[in-house]
């Protein structure tokens, strides 16, 4: 049996327009002289023109980069489209009379045509796009699965070029002396033959992957159907006589290969069904082509011939085979040919839109050469535009800000997830808990109360003995001074220590205020301890009462209720998430909307152009509203939800118990604040008064031993001055006074 036969590697490429020289600027600079006398940066405009006469230099220069080429044309373009809206060629008094574009025929080179109409220059580069689009597909290497995706991207875009040539400026482009390769019928037969050999293409790649048969045969047969409309075109006036014949027959030889190879395929097919009649009916179907095809053709190019001649013998050979296995064993009737139905096609290829590449909305060039009468009419429709994006922003954020108000009134989805987590507690709550807990809870403030207790009693016994030590020294000055009478002339106790004993009494009296102030706080631990102790309940969740069912509905089905719930409110949030989507539409739509253009090819009055563009948010209003409409609908189907599922779960019950925990927890921690605050403070000043005292303690140590100091030296010297003893016996003496 026979292998699927591959497309041979026989395409053929539009040749390109020729032109002549052409001067832009000089005409151009006058005009722009005459009607635009004040401008914003005539620096530029001198820039722009220089580009653009250089774009038109490169035009007709030949190169083998067609990338290149394919982008200048695409450049220039643009540039054309906006010279049209702002240099008017004709030949009227006051527009540029004195230009002509010329260019030949690009299938009838010394036939040529000049025209003062910008249109037949924009259909003459547009040509010229679609035609180095189809070089780019011929030049691919379709050996390869890149080369052949390469070959059918470009051979796609050739007609959609082709395609926006035939529907937008043939027409215009007409005039008194057109060339026929830019008319109507010729850019549509030039679209038809790119769409062929693209899907040709497809083709190839189907049969280089080895997919079914079937497959193959729907994909070669509308590759015939393409090129059969190609020739279609090609035999009938005005194109017929107009192309060479070398060319008129490779489109009439492509047809016939590949309606006889969709016939092939199919019979390729039929014999994996062993449904030998119809294959040898498809293969004499095959075999009748191509012989009337080589017949007609008798001039047709090698190459394509040979293709065509290697198709007959596999087609050939095949139903020679299948006539013998259907003598020898099947002897099934053959249907006539005519009796086939029609093979069915899949159509692959499709013209690439080339409205993008091809818009001049945001072009620069001789952006400052604008009237003021548009200028002020483009001011106006942008603040109609902004009235428009104004109006259903607003309806869009009204519609949020009701869903959220809606939802918070019926207490959703917090009621739903109460259900799957049980008892709920807000996390700022539980993380206040969590503090206290981590630090050691109601009890530990007990304990911190047993260590300001301490501390207040350490803070007693120092000042104590620090009071102990000046009232010892103040005893012993009293007594030998009542011993020496008027010779002991050193200063009393009571007159160097006041203000010792002042410092002590304040810190006296500090301690017993604070000693009251400890006892109200612990009456106040005592009495709230019970009122706290909901702090240690770990986890705090055990605290708060869990959503259950209602024994009094339990004849309703909850997963109903519940999942009605849920399914409703996700249907709800997808309608906020098309809200966003819209908000940002309308921002894009505003970006983009630039009318300028259309404004300058336009004669006012203005107000049909502003309805005509404002008409293009009609569409968005109505998809704003449906959504504002499809939002009310389901509220009103999540509230018959919500009060079924309010009743069977009591929510209204089950918000006061919660209501009434969450206050219990509140009041808890805040009376657990205001007691550890308190301690804190106690602390805070038992161990700043304790640094106090020792400080005066020491103070007194010191006054204390320099009195004694003071003391011994005087009693020796009194004594010695008495008795006339040693000096050693006074010295023995003062040592019972240190004692």
């Amino acid at each position: 049996m026979a292998a699927p036969q591959s497309s041979s590697n026989v395409m053929i490429a539009i040749p390109v327009k020729r032109t002549t020289a052409l001067d832009l600027i000089k005409p151009l600079k006058q005009y722009i002289a005459q009607h635009f006398s004040e401008r914003d940066a005539p620096d530029k405009e001198e820039e722009d023109l220089k580009a653009v006469q250089q774009m038109r230099n490169e035009v007709d220069k030949a190169t083998e980069a067609y990338e290149m080429r394919r982008d200048l044309l695409q450049r220039y373009f643009r540039a054309l489209s906006v010279i049209e809206l702002k240099f008017p060629f004709s030949n009227e008094k006051n527009h540029i009379n004195n230009v002509y574009f010329t260019w030949y025929d690009a299938f009838k080179q010394g036939r040529k045509a000049s025209q003062q109409n910008i249109h037949f220059e924009k259909a003459a580069i547009a040509f010229n796009l679609g035609a180095v689009q189809s070089q780019l597909g011929l030049s691919a290497d379709r050996t390869s699965t890149t080369g052949i995706k390469q070959a059918c991207n470009s051979f796609q875009a050739a007609a959609g070029v082709f395609a926006f040539l035939r529907d937008n400026i043939s027409i215009k482009a007409a005039g008194s002396n057109p060339t026929l390769d830019i008319s109507v019928e010729s850019a549509g037969m030039l679209e038809r033959l790119m769409l062929a050999q693209a899907q040709e293409c497809f083709f190839e790649k189907v049969v280089n992957d080895e997919r079914p048969a079937s497959l193959c045969s729907k994909v070669a047969k509308q590759v015939g159907i393409f090129y059969e409309e190609a020739y279609g075109a090609l035999v009938l006036p005005p194109l017929i006589h107009h192309l060479d014949r070398p060319f008129v027959v490779h489109v009439q030889l492509k047809a016939a290969q590949y309606h006889a190879e969709a016939c092939y395929q199919a019979a390729l097919d039929l014999h994996e069904k062993e449904e030998i009649g119809q294959e040898i009916a498809r293969l004499m179907a095959a075999s009748t082509i191509l012989s009337e095809a080589k017949k007609s053709s008798r001039a047709g190019a090698g190459p394509l011939m040979d293709a065509v001649v290697k198709l007959e013998v596999n087609v050939n050979r095949n139903l020679d085979r299948a006539k013998r296995e259907n003598d020898r064993l099947y002897l099934i009737r053959v249907p006539t040919v005519d009796s086939l139905p029609p093979l069915p096609a899949a159509v692959l290829a499709y013209s690439t839109p080339v409205f993008e590449v091809l818009d001049a909305s945001t072009e620069t060039l001789f952006s400052g050469l604008v009237p003021e009468s548009c200028k002020s009419a483009l001011s106006t429709y942008l603040e109609m535009v902004d009235d428009v994006i104004r109006r259903q922003a607003g309806r869009l954020q009204q519609a949020n800000e009701l869903t959220r108000s809606k939802l918070q009134v019926m207490d959703l989805p917090d009621s739903l997830v109460a259900i799957g987590r049980g008892a709920m507690v807000p996390g700022e709550l539980r993380d206040k808990v969590e503090a206290v807990q981590s630090g050691g809870g109601p009890s530990h403030l007990a304990a911190e109360m047993t260590h300001l207790q301490s501390l207040r009693r350490a803070n007693g016994q120092l000042l104590a003995e620090t009071q102990e030590l000046l009232e010892k020294e103040s005893s012993e000055d009293s007594e030998i001074r009542a011993q020496f009478g008027a010779r002991w002339t050193r200063p009393q106790s009571s007159t160097l220590t006041r203000n010792l004993h002042n410092r002590a009494t304040e810190y006296a009296t500090k301690l017993k205020q604070a000693a009251d102030s400890d006892t109200q706080i612990e009456r106040t631990l005592h009495d709230n301890m019970s009122v706290m102790e909901i702090l240690d309940t770990r986890p705090i969740e055990k605290a708060f009462p869990s959503l259950r069912r209602s024994h009094l509905f339990a004849d309703l089905n909850e997963d109903d209720i519940v999942g009605g719930l849920r399914q409703k409110l996700n249907e709800l949030e997808q309608l906020g998430s098309q809200r966003a989507g819209l908000e940002d539409r309308l921002k894009d739509m505003k970006l983009k909307d630039n009318i300028l253009l259309k404004l300058m090819s336009t004669s006012g009055p203005y107000d049909d152009l502003f309805q005509k563009e404002l008409g293009k948010y009609d569409t968005i209003s109505v998809e704003v509203g449906s959504n504002i409409e499809a939002q009310e609908q389901l509220l009103q189907q999540i509230r018959t939800l919500n009060d079924t599922f309010c009743s069977m779960f009591g929510w209204e019950d089950y918000k006061g118990a919660q209501d009434k925990s969450h206050k219990q927890v509140e009041a808890a921690i805040s009376k657990f604040r205001e007691i550890q605050g308190k301690i804190n403070e106690g602390l805070k000043f038992y161990t700043s008064v304790q640094a106090a005292i020792t400080n005066l303690k020491q103070q007194c140590s010191d006054y204390v031993m320099t009195r004694k100091i003071q003391s011994r030296d005087m009693i020796e010297d009194l004594q010695r001055k008495s008795t006339g003893m040693p000096s050693n016996f006074f010295s023995a003496l003062g040592g019972i006074f240190r004692h």
